[in-house]
């Protein structure tokens, strides 16, 4: 195993569990929140460190919708695209996105790696359809004008915390 990530960060993580493997959902989610994607090196490292095979780990991350084999941007935006959004026009706001972030063909994320772009096929807010998040935030009632503000403001804040 080629070590390219700081393995001290995954042990930081590990301490705070049993060495269990009923814990690997928990560790997994901890891990991803650190590194923003779940990297082969790491999920192996966790298969050794909890006495479990590589397979159950990869099965593990490939079952959830929310884990990542691959890198994601630091903000992570999704488009619902729901019945509710999609008749509320969640497509025109889907394809904002891709304008503003200069997204092409089947690329999700910017290439200085700031944002992802996803769709979900329910965000379980209805009422608020149009609606897409960005990482832990809700924006409902969204427009393609609103899209590309969005991404103006998350621009801006990045700069000023550099």
């Amino acid at each position: 195993m080629q070590n390219n990530f700081n393995l001290e960060k995954v042990d930081s993580i590990l301490s705070t569990y049993p060495p269990d493997a009923k814990h690997l959902i928990a560790i997994m989610q901890d891990v991803q929140k650190e590194y923003r994607y779940l990297p082969q090196e790491i999920l192996e490292y966790l298969a050794d460190k909890l006495d479990i095979s590589v397979a159950k780990v990869y099965g593990v991350a490939t079952f959830y919708e929310n884990f990542s084999l691959e890198p994601k941007g630091k903000y992570v935006i999704r488009v619902c695209d729901g019945t509710a959004c999609h008749v509320r026009k969640s497509q025109g706001i889907l394809k904002a996105f891709r304008e503003e972030l200069g997204l092409v063909d089947k690329q999700t994320t910017t290439k200085d790696m700031l944002f992802t772009l996803e769709t979900v096929a329910c965000l379980g807010a209805c009422g608020l359809a149009p609606v897409c998040t960005v990482n832990d935030g809700v924006y409902p009632a969204m427009t393609p004008e609103s899209a590309k503000e969005l991404i103006h403001t998350l621009k801006e804040a990045h700069t000023n915390e550099a």
